[in-house]
C-alpha cells in the first residue's frame, strides 16, 4: 500500500505489470530448460549406465584419481566396450567415451562444435590466459594458423641440439649420483663396482623437459637442473595447486579461492611466471621495433630463432600480429603443456623398458649402431626417422600409460552418432583416452606391454583413433583439436629415450612398486623411482 501510495495508481500497476512479466519469463524460461533437459534424458537413455549410488547422488565419489580408479576403467571398458552414462548429479550427465566409434563423431568436429568443457580447464585460466588451450572460437582458429609454422620440421631441426645438451646435464647428474653411491656403498663395506643409483625419474624429467622448453621458448639458460630457480619452482607450484584446488569443493569458487591460503600463493606464483614471461616479450618487441622487421632478420641470420621470435613475426592473412598478451599466453601455455606431459611419457617408457630388460637390450643395440664411430655421442635430426623399435617403445608406452588420460569437450548443438544414438547439445563428453588405449576389443591382451604391435605389418588396418596420446581431430585448419605440439615431444621423447638406454642400464626398485596416479597428467602415488645404473662407454 506503501509503494502503490507513493507511485499513484498508474505507478502501481506499471509496477504489478512488470513484476508479472518478470515472473511469466521465468515460469517460461525454467519450462523450456525443464522441457529440453527431459528431451535430454531421453536421448541419454540410448547410452548404457552403470550402477549408481542412488538417484541423488548418482556416481558422485565412484571415480577416482588413483590406481583402483584406473582399474574401475578397465571395468567399465571390459563391460560397457564403447562408452556409457556417468550422472555426477541428478542434473549433471557425463557421457564417458572410449572406442573410436564413439570418439569419432566428437573428435572430428570442429572446435566450434565441440568446444573443451570450460569446468574442467578454467581453473587454469589465470596462469595460462587465453592461450590455445584455453581459447575458443575464431581467435582460437587464428591463433592456432598463427603458431602452426612455430612447429614446422625446419624449427624443430634447430631444437635437436638443445634436447641433447640437456640430457647431456641430467645424465651427468645421474653419473655423479651413482658414483656417491658406490663411494658410499664402499665406505659401509658393500661392494661399490657396478653400484646403481636409486632416483625418482619423473621429479628428474620434469626439470630436463623445463630446462628444454626455456632453451627453445625463451632462449633462456636457468641451468634449472642443477641450481634452484624461482621461475621453475612457480610453475611446478601452480600445477600442483591447481590439481589441489579441483579436489577441494570449497575451493572452486574463485573468490572463496583468493581468500585461502592456497590462493594467494597461487597469486603469487602466477606473478612470478608472467613477469618473466612479459619481460621477455617486451625487450624482444623493443628490439624489432627499434631495428624494423628486416634489419632484425638481417641480424639474426644464421642463428636458431626461438618460440618468441617465430610468434613475434607471425602475420595472419590480413598482416596483424600477435599482441604482446597473446604470446606471453601462448609462452606459459607451452611452457605448461610442454613440460609435463613429455616428462611423465618418459618416465613411464623408462619404468616399462626396466620391465622388460629385452626390449631395453633390443633399444640400445639399436642405438649404439646408430652411433657407432662418432666422435660425439649425440642423436642428430637424421637419426630421428632411423630408430624404428625405439619408437615402437615410445609408441607402446604412450599406450600403456598415456600422460593424459582423458579430455572432456562440451557439445554446442546434437551429434548424430553412426548407430543412430544422438550425443544431445550441452553435455559434457569424456574422451577416455586410457580407455581407449586399454580396450580389448582393439588392442588384444591390453595390459601386456608389446612394442611389435606398432610395427608397420600389425598397425595395417588399425583405426587412427585407436591410439590418441596426442588427442585427435581433422586439419587444423577446419578447426582440429589435436596437440599442435606432438612431434616437438616425440623428437624430444627419442632423443632422451635412446641416449639413456646407451649410457644407462635401467632396472626396477622393487621395494618402491609404483602406484598410478592420474591428475593432470599420470603420475605415481609416491613417485616413480627406478635403479640406473651407469654403462662403460663403448670405444
Amino acid at each position: 500500500m506503501a509503494v502503490a501510495w507513493v507511485l499513484g495508481p498508474l505507478g502501481a500497476v506499471a509496477l504489478g505489470t512488470l513484476l508479472l512479466a518478470l515472473l511469466l519469463g521465468w515460469l517460461w524460461d525454467t519450462a523450456v530448460t525443464v522441457t529440453r533437459f527431459r528431451v535430454t534424458c531421453h536421448q541419454l537413455r540410448r547410452f548404457p549406465r552403470p550402477p549408481w549410488r542412488s538417484w541423488l547422488l548418482g556416481h558422485t565419489g565412484l571415480g577416482k584419481s588413483t590406481e583402483e580408479g584406473l582399474q574401475q576403467v578397465d571395468e567399465l571398458v571390459a563391460q560397457f566396450r564403447r562408452g556409457c552414462l556417468w550422472w555426477l548429479t541428478p542434473w549433471l550427465p557425463v557421457l564417458r567415451l572410449f572406442h573410436p566409434d564413439t570418439l569419432r563423431p566428437i573428435l572430428l568436429a570442429s572446435a566450434f562444435i565441440a568446444p573443451k568443457d570450460q569446468f574442467s580447464y578454467g581453473f587454469l585460466k589465470p596462469w595460462l590466459g587465453d592461450g590455445l588451450l584455453l581459447s575458443q572460437g575464431q581467435k582460437w582458429a587464428r591463433h592456432r594458423r598463427l603458431l602452426t609454422p612455430a612447429f614446422h620440421g625446419d624449427v624443430l631441426k634447430s631444437y635437436v641440439g638443445i634436447f641433447n645438451q640437456s640430457t647431456h646435464v641430467m645424465h651427468a647428474k645421474w653419473r655423479a649420483a651413482a658414483r656417491a653411491a658406490a663411494q658410499a656403498g664402499a665406505q659401509a663395506g658393500a661392494q661399490a663396482a657396478g653400484r646403481a643409483v636409486g632416483l625418482e625419474v619423473l621429479e628428474e624429467l620434469s626439470l630436463l623437459t623445463l630446462d628444454t622448453l626455456q632453451k627453445c621458448i625463451f632462449s633462456h639458460e636457468s641451468r634449472c637442473q642443477e641450481q634452484p630457480s624461482e621461475y621453475i619452482k612457480a610453475i611446478l607450484e601452480l600445477s600442483t595447486l591447481v590439481v589441489r584446488r579441483h579436489h577441494r569443493l570449497l575451493h572452486h569458487p574463485t573468490w572463496l579461492y583468493r581468500l585461502s591460503a592456497d590462493g594467494r600463493r597461487f597469486a603469487r606464483a602466477c606473478a612470478t611466471v608472467h613477469s618473466f614471461t612479459a619481460t621477455v616479450v617486451q625487450r624482444r618487441r623493443q628490439a624489432l621495433d627499434r631495428l624494423g622487421h628486416q634489419a632484425w632478420l638481417e641480424s639474426h641470420k644464421g642463428q636458431r630463432m626461438d618460440f618468441i621470435d617465430l610468434l613475434l613475426l607471425a602475420k595472419d592473412e590480413d598482416g596483424n600480429t600477435l599482441s604482446d598478451e597473446d604470446i606471453s599466453a601462448e609462452a606459459d601455455t607451452f611452457m605448461f603443456e610442454g613440460h609435463d606431459t613429455t616428462a611423465s611419457g618418459l618416465a613411464w617408457l623408462l619404468y616399462n623398458l626396466a620391465r622388460h630388460p629385452h626390449y631395453q637390450d633390443r633399444c640400445r643395440q639399436e642405438v649404439r649402431e646408430l652411433l657407432k664411430g662418432r666422435d660425439v655421442e649425440e642423436i642428430e635430426w637424421e637419426d630421428l626417422s632411423h630408430l624404428p623399435f625405439t619408437t615402437m617403445c615410445i609408441k607402446e608406452s604412450l599406450r600403456l600409460h598415456p600422460p593424459v588420460t582423458a579430455v572432456s569437450r562440451r557439445c554446442t548443438e546434437d551429434i548424430a552418432m553412426r548407430d543412430g544414438r544422438v550425443i544431445p547439445k550441452g553435455i559434457i563428453c569424456l574422451l577416455s583416452i586410457y580407455g581407449t588405449h586399454h580396450n580389448p576389443d582393439i588392442w588384444p591382451e591390453h595390459q601386456v606391454f608389446n612394442p611389435l604391435r606398432f610395427s608397420p605389418e600389425n598397425s595395417q588396418g588399425r583405426s587412427p583413433l585407436a591410439f590418441i596420446p596426442f588427442s585427435a581431430g581433422p586439419r587444423a585448419g577446419r578447426g582440429g583439436r589435436n596437440c599442435i605440439g606432438q612431434s616437438f615431444a616425440m623428437a624430444e621423447m627419442k632423443v632422451v629415450a635412446a641416449l639413456t638406454v646407451a649410457r644407462f642400464a635401467i632396472r626396477l626398485d622393487t621395494e618402491r612398486p609404483p602406484r598410478r596416479k592420474p591428475e593432470l597428467i599420470l603420475r605415481a602415488e609416491d613417485g616413480l623411482w627406478l635403479l640406473l645404473e651407469p654403462l662403460p662407454e663403448v670405444a
